[in-house]
């Protein structure tokens, strides 16, 4: 069987395989690991991120100014999973984040920022549906990250994969207040 290509869509033809049944998974590179793996944990918050993404796309009235950005960030964040599912060597022609994809999000988050009124203070999650989604990714967001932070504690992970993270965060955050324009936002009140 000859390697799959880079463009090529991957090719699941059995769900199940009974290979985790003893409590290990393959790595991206065929190599075996526990589950209890912090990478396995990175790139298993980075799909919970991507299943709270599907959430908003299932909201049939979400902007189109927010659909399109978030659904090629659905297709990013499995390229991210597939970074962070691979021992990390810098220059190994594997498919990993790229400084453009994170600066990409920074565009996003300068355009879309730009349109919204001044913070005065830290806002609540909530608003609309759209928003209070979108606040519930950005909250998983943080947790991939950090899950992706802490892995590269114990082994070489991509450095440019939690930078994508962290800077998905901030598109998330600024795409929720977005999401809630024209309505009211509800901001933080220490002490009340």
């Amino acid at each position: 069987m000859s390697p799959r290509k880079r463009d090529e869509p991957v090719r699941l033809t059995k769900i199940y395989t009974r290979g985790g049944d003893g409590g290990e998974t393959s790595l991206g590179d065929g190599s075996r690991v526990s589950k209890l793996d912090l990478r396995v944990a990175a790139y298993g918050a980075v799909d919970e991120l991507n299943s709270t993404l599907g959430l908003v796309l299932a909201l049939p009235d979400l902007d189109p100014d927010l659909r399109d950005p978030l659904e090629r960030i659905q297709n990013e964040l499995f390229d991210v999973g597939a970074d962070l599912s691979v021992p990390f060597s810098p220059d190994d022609g594997r498919l990993r984040v790229t400084q453009a994809s994170v600066d990409e999000l920074e565009r996003l988050c300068d355009i879309h920022n730009e349109r919204l009124p001044e913070l005065k203070s830290f806002v609540l999650p909530g608003g609309n549906e759209a928003g209070a989604r979108l606040n519930l990714a950005r909250a998983v967001c943080r947790r991939a990250e950090l899950a992706a932070l802490a892995a590269g504690r114990e082994v070489e992970v991509d450095p440019l994969a939690p930078v994508y993270l962290n800077r998905l965060s901030d598109l998330l955050f600024i795409l929720a207040r977005a999401a809630n324009a024209g309505g009211v936002e509800r901001l933080w009140r220490p002490g009340a």
